[in-house]
C-alpha cells in the first residue's frame, strides 16, 4: 500500500480532524481500506470522496443530501473543482472588499466624518465575519445574548481548529442525550449516572477549550431555559437532547461535586452559581 496513508497521515496533510474522518466512515460517506492488523489507509480513490465530501459540505450541503449524492452517479471531478475555486473567488472577493473599505475608512479617520452609508457597510461585513451561527441559532441567542456576549462567543468560536467538524460533534451530543434519556429514571449519584456525567464532560472538552466561566455560565443560562425554544421542528434549534435530560445531567453534575469529585475538563470557578443547589438540597 505505498501510494495510500494511514489515518495519521490524512489528518496531518489535509487538517481533517480523525473524529470526522471515523464520523465520516461511521455515516457510509468513506470507506477506508483496511491493512491486515485493521489499520485505515487512504488511497487516492479515497482522497478523492474525501475532496468531494469536504467542497459539497463547504457549499452547505448535509451529509445526508451528500451520502445521496455520491452513491448515484459518479460526480464530474472538474465540475467539483470549478465549483471550489468559484467559492474560493466569491470568499476572496468579500475579504477584499471589506479590506477595501476598512482601508477606505482608516484613511479617512480623524478628518473627514464616516458617513452612514459606509458605517452601514461596515456594519454588514463585520455582521457577517461574527455571526456565522444558522438562523434558527441566531434567533435563540439574540434573545438571551447581549451583542458584546455574542461577540465573544464569536471571536472565541474563531479560535477552535479549522478542521472541527460542528456537524459531527452535533451528531454525537444527539447520541449520547438519546442514551440518557432511554436511561431515565436514574438516581443522579449511581454509577450509571455518574459514567454518563463523565461522557458529558469529554465531549465537551472542545468547547472548554474556548470558553470562559462567564461564556459557560451564560450558556448553562440559556439551557435552563431550553422549554423556551429547543424543539426538533422547523425552524427551531435542536441541541441534540431535551430539558429532562438537562435537568438530569445537572442533578448528577451536582452528585459529583458534592461527593467530592471533580468535572473535568472545566475548573471549579466554571460552576459558581451553576452548581444546582436545588440537587444538594
Amino acid at each position: 500500500m505505498s501510494d495510500s496513508m494511514d489515518i495519521k497521515d490524512v489528518v496531518r496533510r489535509t487538517g481533517l480532524s480523525s473524529r470526522a474522518l471515523r464520523f465520516y466512515e461511521a455515516k457510509g460517506l468513506i470507506a477506508p481500506l483496511r491493512t491486515y492488523a485493521g489499520r485505515r489507509m487512504f488511497g487516492p480513490a479515497e482522497l478523492l470522496r474525501l475532496h468531494q465530501i469536504v467542497v459539497l459540505k463547504s457549499a452547505g450541503i448535509s451529509l445526508a443530501q451528500i451520502k445521496n449524492l455520491l452513491d448515484g452517479k459518479p460526480i464530474d471531478f472538474s465540475a467539483m473543482l470549478s465549483a471550489q475555486l468559484k467559492m474560493l473567488e466569491e470568499e476572496a472577493a468579500r475579504n477584499a472588499k471589506a479590506q477595501s473599505l476598512i482601508h477606505y475608512t482608516l484613511s479617512r479617520a480623524g478628518s473627514d466624518p464616516v458617513d452612514m452609508e459606509v458605517f452601514c457597510q461596515l456594519i454588514e461585513s463585520g455582521d457577517k465575519m461574527m455571526n456565522q451561527e444558522p438562523k434558527e441559532w441566531a434567533e435563540v441567542t439574540n434573545r438571551y445574548f447581549t451583542p458584546a456576549e455574542k461577540a465573544q462567543w464569536a471571536e472565541k468560536m474563531a479560535a477552535m481548529p479549522s478542521d472541527f467538524d460542528f456537524e459531527a460533534y452535533g451528531a454525537e451530543w444527539k447520541k449520547l442525550g438519546d442514551e440518557i434519556k432511554a436511561a431515565l429514571p436514574l438516581s443522579a449519584d449511581s454509577d450509571a449516572a455518574q459514567a454518563f456525567v463523565g461522557r458529558w464532560y469529554d465531549l465537551l472538552k472542545p468547547m472548554a477549550q474556548v470558553y470562559s466561566p462567564e461564556m459557560w455560565n451564560g450558556a448553562v443560562r440559556l439551557y435552563d431555559r431550553m422549554d423556551e425554544w429547543a424543539g426538533s421542528g422547523a425552524g427551531q434549534p435542536d441541541p441534540g437532547f431535551d430539558k429532562q435530560v438537562w435537568d438530569f445531567m445537572k442533578l448528577a453534575t451536582a452528585a459529583r461535586l458534592a461527593s467530592g469529585g471533580k468535572i473535568a475538563p472545566l475548573a471549579p470557578e466554571y460552576w459558581g452559581e451553576h452548581t444546582n443547589r436545588e440537587g444538594q438540597s
